[in-house]
């Protein structure tokens, strides 16, 4: 297949950018649009209780899908005139909404009940509603509620919060971030490949393909919005990986066709070397990253699943964008390829080619493997300690935290936090789906059991609200019997996210249920563990199936079970830099959280999909590594010392492109380390930690290291697995 887009290229190359140009620009016209279709949520399992228990009270119980705050905030107190007057008039407007479900404030409420809804001081009041529309279209009917109503007036400060809005923030801000994103990451990367490869116009064709692979995935990730629901942070990393890999791969074919060239091949046959070689490697790599990206599609959770779509999508994009362009631009190009040349411009004299065992990456390789222990043993330590602060990560779900403090949703979040008696994120609703058979005494009995757990401040019941076992009055948060079911409301005091919290979940689950009925729980406190379980129980499965991929590719490349091995090692100890780095900036603040609000807590789906992407672009670089060395191991006498040769060999000619290659990743992800939404930042901060720790300290000097003292045994596999090989292998060609 490859020959044959070579030798296409070399007939037709006007045809083949012709075809490109058609392709991206139907997939531009279909994929732009995709930004409308993606929701900010899906960052929960939807199988888990308490999504059961928000359902429920959507479906059965009329409560909405998404809460909608407003708060109401006067000097003159709430039950000022003008904060009345603002307040009711608001109330109203929410009411007369098709999209409400429902609406409770400080001036309509039973007075029992409008003391929570009322700060401390008298100053704020907050308006609860229920929104319609599901997780999609809930935070675009909450978005024209609060274009309505939320807006300054006669003194009163009027500002729009919880999930709803924050959806809706998160959403926008994330389309914003995408523009910042790629007005920093494209001009950079071209003046890293201007510097790589002198010339302007060798310079624009992996921004070139890479547009291809963006609009390309875009329109991918379009089509699937129609099966199923997709993240909008999928789009910032379709945009960011797009960009990254066509370079990668761009860069890789290339810099081969130069090799090529510089060997003494013409035109033609170097580039026919290039796509049998390069080219291969280039499919090889991109099939072994999609291939452990998939695996995220197996968590429960649809943002997870998402980041997998949009992975596969972006690489086969990529890749294939790389192999058909690439050669026909070549082609088509001719020596146009290297012209407008800054270097001669500059009058840099070129300097007379020198034999690759004197260049500087040669040296490299050779310094690592004589001295492989003190090497192997002082990047190992150093990495070991990086990532020593991932120990103590702690668990949560993203909250209106991870909006910029300037936000909306963030501003009325921290209000609630600091200015009310009760934090209503700490609530925990309990649901009961059947009352049959259950008598109003027997329900209120177990609210009062419910009460006296400790922790718990009130149980607010359809029928009162009791606090430690005694019934104190009327309920004073939302509570209802419908269709034969009930749901309460259990004021905590445990702080969210902690083992007071965790403890108070299970003392609640232990309480003996009317009459033996199921019973369900939700909140916050719920989803955060639901989250956690979620994920985890998917985890080992997961990270088995990614193991197992890269085994077997890596195995069928080479023939070894070393070498998939050292890859699987040295690809986690990568990783543990930057999984310290999220704990002891993020978590513990550090660094004053690199200007985000630090919780205390990490979300858990950052550190899977941190590992998942970097995991996968590590064996991007191993690939380029290994399939070089081992070209020259096989044209070798196989000794001790050919292997050697053959790594400083094999590093001397990928090392280049490896670092220029992550270097623009770096950049890329660096790009979208300055999104404002927080776990945005953070997987940023991740991912350009981890590239350029693997590229390196890993790729550079630790590989030469291991391969140097395991010798000619990096090579080895039992002889029915080499039987194996030789019959199914994948095996490099440098000629054609």
């Amino acid at each position: 297949m490859l020959a044959g887009i070579a030798r296409l290229a070399m007939r037709a190359p006007r045809r083949m950018i012709a075809l490109a140009l058609i392709v991206v620009a139907g997939a531009a016209a279909f994929g732009i649009p995709v930004a409308g279709r993606l929701s900010a949520g899906g960052l929960t399992d939807p199988g888990a209780q308490s999504s059961q228990v928000k359902a429920l009270l959507a479906s059965t119980f009329g409560q909405g899908d998404m809460p909608l705050l407003i708060t109401v905030s006067s000097p003159d107190g709430v039950n000022s005139a003008a904060a009345r007057t603002v307040g009711t008039d608001i109330v109203r407007t929410l009411t007369r909404s098709p999209t409400v479900a429902t609406v409770t404030s400080p001036w309509t409420a039973p007075p029992s009940a409008a003391t929570s809804l009322i700060s401390k001081d008298g100053t704020v009041g907050v308006v609860v509603a229920g929104i319609t529309g599901g997780d999609n279209s809930a935070p675009k009917n909450a978005g024209a509620l609060i274009s309505a109503v939320a807006h300054d007036r006669d003194g009163v400060t009027v500002r729009a919060g919880g999930e709803s809005a924050m959806m809706l923030e998160i959403n926008q801000q994330s389309e914003r971030d995408l523009k910042v994103m790629e007005g920093i990451a494209i001009p950079l990367s071209f003046l890293v490949l201007v510097w790589v490869f002198g010339g302007l116009v060798a310079a624009s064709l992996p921004l070139a393909v890479g547009a291809v692979a963006i609009f390309g995935a875009m329109a991918v990730l379009h089509a699937i919005t129609f099966a199923t629901d997709v993240s909008i942070f999928a789009l910032n990393l379709a945009v960011a990986l797009g960009l990254a890999l066509a370079i990668d791969y761009t860069l890789l074919l290339l810099s081969r066709f130069r090799d090529e060239l510089a060997g003494g091949a013409s035109r033609d046959r170097a580039l026919m070397r290039t796509m049998m070689s390069a080219g291969r490697t280039v499919l090889f790599s991109a099939m072994t990253v999609a291939l452990s990206m998939s695996a995220m599609v197996l968590f429960p959770i649809y943002a997870l699943k998402s980041f997998g779509y949009a992975g596969v999508a972006v690489v086969a994009c990529a890749s294939l964008a790389a192999v058909f362009v690439t050669p026909a631009a070549i082609v088509l190009l001719g020596d146009r390829l290297d012209s407008l040349n800054l270097r001669r411009w500059l009058r840099r004299q070129a300097v007379a080619a020198r034999p690759i065992e004197e260049g500087a990456w040669y040296r490299v390789a050779m310094f690592s493997m004589r001295n492989a222990v003190p090497v192997g043993l002082v990047i190992v330590a150093l990495l070991t300690v990086l990532g020593a602060p991932f120990l103590g990560v702690k668990w949560g779900v993203p909250d209106d935290r991870v909006l910029p403090t300037s936000s909306s949703a963030h501003l009325v979040g921290d209000q609630l936090r600091t200015q009310f008696a009760a934090d209503l994120a700490k609530n925990v609703t309990v649901v009961i789906p059947d009352l049959s058979g259950v008598a109003p005494a027997q329900l209120d009995a177990y609210a009062a059991e419910l009460s006296r757990v400790s922790g718990v401040s009130s149980v607010s019941s359809p029928g009162a609200t009791f606090v430690g076992g005694a019934s104190v009055g009327p309920p004073t948060a939302a509570t209802a019997i419908a269709n034969n079911g009930a749901f309460l409301t259990v004021t905590s005091t445990a702080p969210l996210y902690s083992q007071a919290s965790e403890t108070l979940l299970d003392q609640l689950q232990s309480v003996p249920t009317p009459s033996g009925h199921r019973v369900l729980i939700g909140g916050t406190p719920q989803v955060n563990r639901d989250t956690a379980s979620a994920i985890a129980s998917r985890l080992g499965m997961v990270l088995a199936i990614i193991a197992g991929i890269t085994f077997v590719l890596l195995f069928l490349m080479t023939g070894s079970i070393v070498v998939p091995l050292k890859a699987l090692i040295l690809n986690v100890l990568s990783l543990t830099a930057a999984f310290g780095a999220l704990v002891w900036i993020f978590q513990d603040g550090n660094l004053d959280a690199l200007g985000t609000t630090s919780t205390g807590t990490l979300a858990i789906s950052i550190p899977v999909l941190l590992f998942c992407i970097a995991f996968g672009l590590s064996m991007d670089y191993e690939v380029f590594l290994v399939s070089r060395i081992r070209e020259f191991w096989l044209a070798s006498a196989k000794t001790a010392a050919d292997n050697d040769r053959s790594v400083a060999l094999g590093l001397a000619h990928t090392a280049r492109v490896i670092t220029a290659a992550a270097l623009i990743m770096a950049i890329t992800f660096a790009a979208l380390s300055g999104a404002q939404v927080s776990f945005l930042r953070m997987l940023g901060v991740g991912l350009t930690l981890a590239i350029l720790a693997d590229a390196t300290l890993v790729r550079v000097l630790l590989v030469p290291a291991f391969m140097h003292l395991m010798g000619r045994f990096n090579w080895w596999a039992p002889k029915p697995l080499a039987r194996l090989h030789d019959r199914v292998g994948i095996r490099e060609a440098s000629h054609a």
